[in-house]
């Protein structure tokens, strides 16, 4: 299984993760900030989504599996330590990866983090279900069609549609993504809040509020960030998140490295 990265700029290492149906492109959209700013840049498509290969069976998408992948790109980039940046799920797979493997992870800058320890939702794996249904019999628009109203209001509506079909369209095996979107959901990376507490690197937290990103709940962030003790970055009421914006984004994650690195 080969996955797709690409490798930009010199200086501090960094390792960018996207989210769920999303690709490399979706961390910092395609900003230059990180390597101007002096960073060596991984940015890498996850297991069956953008140009990476699927995985060898349909299950295998667990935090387990993309943890294990993160490894790999480091090892490959001969990085001993980076910080990383994880959107969704790439936060999640960043924040397992420095629970398990600390001597590895200089910083973290968690983006946008949704996964809350509890029992299965199941009314949430449902939707996830038939979203990855959705995918499967009628492509991106059958996956629109699936996920019907995203719960954005105005003009923001229309550009959280655009991008959610854009991404979608740039998956080589849209089946292995509809596989991820089953698998997922249905993976933890850590047991409890209170895990995020044995993080001991520099972090922070960029959430979203849920008047534009609902899907993202501004309390998960919150509570991440309490749970870890670090700091919490918001845009400010009536802002478009910091999140999807790519400079402010850089510039967030390029305060952090530098702060890992001691400056």
């Amino acid at each position: 299984m080969q996955l797709h990265s690409v490798r930009s700029g010199e200086g501090k290492p960094v390792v960018l993760l996207h989210g769920l149906t999303a690709t490399h492109r979706y961390v910092v959209m395609g900003s230059t900030a990180l390597q101007r700013a002096g960073h060596d840049v991984v940015a890498y498509d996850a297991r069956g989504h953008g140009a990476s290969d699927p995985a060898p069976v349909s299950t295998a998408y667990t935090y387990d599996d993309l943890a294990a992948d993160l490894e790999e790109q480091l090892d490959e980039a001969g990085f001993e330590r980076a910080v990383l940046a994880g959107a969704s799920m790439g936060a999640h797979t960043a924040a397992r990866f420095a629970l398990e493997r600390p001597e590895r992870v200089a910083g973290l800058v968690l983006v946008t983090p949704a996964f809350m320890p509890g029992p299965p939702d199941e009314a949430a794996l449902a939707q996830w279900d038939a979203r990855a249904k959705g995918l499967r019999e009628g492509g991106v628009e059958g996956f629109m069609r699936a996920y019907g109203d995203p719960g954005v209001s105005g003009a923001m509506r229309d550009t959280v549609l655009k991008v959610m079909r854009q991404r979608l369209s740039l998956h080589e095996h849209p089946d292995a993504v509809a596989d991820a979107l089953q698998a997922v959901p249905r993976s933890s990376p850590f047991g409890s809040l209170d895990d995020l507490g044995g993080i001991a690197c520099p972090a922070v937290v960029v959430a979203d509020r849920d008047e534009v990103d609902p899907g993202h709940p501004l309390a998960v962030g919150t509570a991440w960030s309490d749970a870890i003790g670090c700091r919490l970055v918001v845009e400010e009421p009536g802002q478009s998140p910091i999140a999807w914006q790519g400079g402010q984004l850089s510039r967030v994650i390029s305060a952090l490295t530098q702060e890992a690195y001691g400056g």
